[in-house]
């Protein structure tokens, strides 16, 4: 995978010596997104309901000066509730895992968009199965705690990244949930200068109408061009995206079941920034899709849950001509 040495030392030096809005993405997914509920779907499900591959990976990065215990909490981890997508009865297992140590995140298929290879790379700290267990409805179970340091050393990040891989198992229910990266096991406390990010992600639409769900990938100073993917987005609304120098960029929108993509250049300007990939709704139905992202190589690009220098603003270009007009 071509990623520059130098793009991720520009997304370090932004990251972590910009102000400290990176709190807010302590939750998975972040206030920045403005999206409900991350989603996995069990083995036999149809696609048709949301969810390609039913797996998704997440990593955490934590600041090399942080080395205090950690713990990754997950919110209603199970499916038998009003949270989760029932189909039939409710027969889902969704498993999770955690990893760390060599080859956690620099294991290039690990980065990829589909659950193949060696994407489980690193070294197996915890896992747990949950299904239709009453005892975690709307509730927190903790993994951890764990060191810091067991994290994948990266030198270009100033941290150690830590991965987590919820895959579905047998049955066909979508199961919702979220993560936060904590300080403590039975309360969530930030891990000051954390981030999160992954390079697919599934997650359930606000269902209120024209509600914007946010997704956040950074632009690295040698992108030319980029190509968005969204999956079974059934056609309810739009897709943006919002830059630096682009201002409600319509992007290609996908119908039940099936992808929706389209190829977007980069302006000069837009280089080492954030971009803003929104996705308006304008119906009030239930709804959960997959997006990501890839470059011109076809390498895909991870979405923070925080946006590296912050949530991009459009640069209004004001042309303005004046005209004299002689007094007689």
């Amino acid at each position: 995978m071509k990623i520059s040495k130098i793009f991720i030392l520009v997304i370090i030096t932004i990251f972590f010596y910009s102000n400290p809005i990176h709190l807010r993405a302590q939750m998975v997914p972040s206030s920045f997104e403005q999206i409900d509920y991350l989603v996995t779907f069990g083995a036999e499900s149809n696609t048709a309901w949301g969810d390609d591959d039913n797996s998704q990976v997440f990593f955490f990065v934590i600041p090399s000066s942080f080395t205090k215990p950690i713990y990754i909490r997950i919110f209603d981890p199970g499916t038998g509730d009003n949270i989760d997508e029932k189909n039939g009865e409710w027969d889902t297992r969704t498993n999770f895992s955690v990893y760390s140590g060599a080859g956690t995140h620099s294991e290039l298929d690990s980065r990829k968009t589909d659950p193949v290879g060696n994407y489980k790379s690193g070294h197996l700290l915890a896992s747990k199965t949950f299904y239709d267990e009453p005892e975690y409805d709307n509730k927190w179970y903790s993994f951890g705690p764990f060191n810091p340091l067991e994290g994948e050393k990266s030198e270009e990040m100033n941290g150690h990244v830590f991965k987590i891989i919820a895959e579905g198992l047998l049955g066909n229910d979508g199961n919702l949930y979220k993560y936060y990266l904590s300080t403590q096991p039975d309360v969530n406390r930030e891990v000051e200068g954390a981030n999160a990010f992954t390079y697919e992600y599934s997650f359930r639409l606000p269902e209120a109408v024209n509600s914007v769900a946010h997704l956040y990938p950074f632009i690295d100073k040698d992108m030319v061009s980029i190509t968005q993917h969204n999956f079974d987005f059934d056609k309810e609304g739009f897709v943006l995206l919002y830059s630096v120098a682009k201002n409600r960029h319509k992007a290609e929108v996908s119908a039940n079941n099936s992808w929706g993509s389209s190829k977007h250049f980069i302006d000069e300007e837009e280089k080492n920034t954030s971009m803003d990939l929104q996705i308006v709704k304008n119906k009030t139905s239930r709804n959960d899709m997959v997006c990501y992202l890839t470059n011109q190589y076809g390498e895909a690009i991870a979405f923070f849950s925080s946006p590296i220098g912050g949530p991009p603003k459009f640069k209004y270009k004001v042309n303005v001509k004046y005209q004299t007009k002689s007094i007689k």
